[in-house]
């Protein structure tokens, strides 16, 4: 009985102390093995793993490839417009002896404030020695392996690798967004002018061509009518030149006629002529000829 006592306490002790010995080491992860603070041992295959109990212990970091965000940083490119970088990096802890050598017992917090202030120093350094027009344009993914490759130098110090950088966004601060938009605004407007302005030149001319052709078109026509007129009052004077030559009594006479037609107009027309006028000279000769009012 007195030895169950005893053996029973003894092979609990000897079972915790056994396991205590024993860790697993996942696939996504890698295990430093410390020994009063010094690293005594790297476990980078998955599986199980063994320690001193409680001499040494495990302390553990992610394997996989790890994304920080960026704090919003302000920088200023080479034209002095000022741009508020939104960024990320994707990066992996490559040698963990380094990496723990770096951050100490900071553990992940503390690598992450070195890395972001490796990546915002070179952010600013990078994009502050080129113009906003570059920045927002295509040459966008040649900045940012730029920024990588100076964060890799670095970062690889840490025992970490840098393997992309991205710049979520690009924006103005906002205190300069309003006078911004409004010069933006004003130079819309400007442009609207101008378009306005061509516009109503180019109405202009339009307008004027148009009157030009019309006081040609008008002229022309106006000098064929007149072209017409005379040659159709050419021809009715030949006409009436060759009837008067046949038979000069017969146009007389209906030239006379013409004349009455015209000048006794209505039921009650007036005449007051001398009683020797020749214009009644067919009225009044009896064989209705000029000869016989004589």
């Amino acid at each position: 009985m007195r030895k169950t006592t005893f053996i029973l306490p003894a092979i609990a002790i000897v079972a915790a102390v056994g396991l205590s010995s024993i860790f697993i080491v996942d696939e996504r992860e890698k295990a430093l093995v410390l020994q009063f603070g010094r690293v005594v041992s790297v476990k980078e295959q998955p599986g199980l793993a063994f320690k001193i109990p409680l001499i040494q212990q495990v302390v553990r970091y992610d394997d996989r490839i790890l994304s920080r965000d960026v704090q919003p940083l302000e920088v200023t490119p080479l034209d002095d417009r000022r741009l508020v970088i939104d960024a990320f990096a994707r990066y992996r802890i490559t040698d963990v002896t380094k990496f723990r050598q770096a951050i100490g017992t900071g553990g992940m917090t503390a690598a992450e404030a070195r890395l972001d202030s490796i990546l915002r120093s070179k952010t600013r350094e990078i994009l502050g020695s080129v113009s906003s027009g570059d920045i927002l344009s295509s040459d966008r993914a040649a900045l940012m392996s730029r920024i990588r490759d100076g964060a890799e130098t670095e970062a690889r110090a840490l025992g970490v690798e840098i393997i992309d950088v991205r710049l979520k966004a690009t924006d103005l601060p906002s205190q300069n967004l309003a006078a911004t938009f409004d010069r933006m605004r004003a130079e819309r407007e400007r442009e609207a002018t101008d378009e306005r302005a061509r516009g109503n030149e180019a109405a202009q001319r339009v307008r004027a061509q148009a009157d030009r052709t019309k006081v040609e078109l008008v002229s022309d026509a106006q000098r064929e009518a007149e072209i017409i007129r005379g040659e159709a009052d050419a021809e009715r004077n030949k006409v009436y030149a060759e009837a008067y030559g046949k038979d000069p009594e017969f146009f007389a006479f209906y030239r006379s006629l013409m004349a009455y037609d015209r000048a006794l107009k209505g039921d009650n027309s007036s005449m007051v002529v001398s009683p020797d006028s020749e214009f009644f000279n067919y009225l009044k000769s009896p064989q209705g000829n000029a000869a016989g009012g004589k």
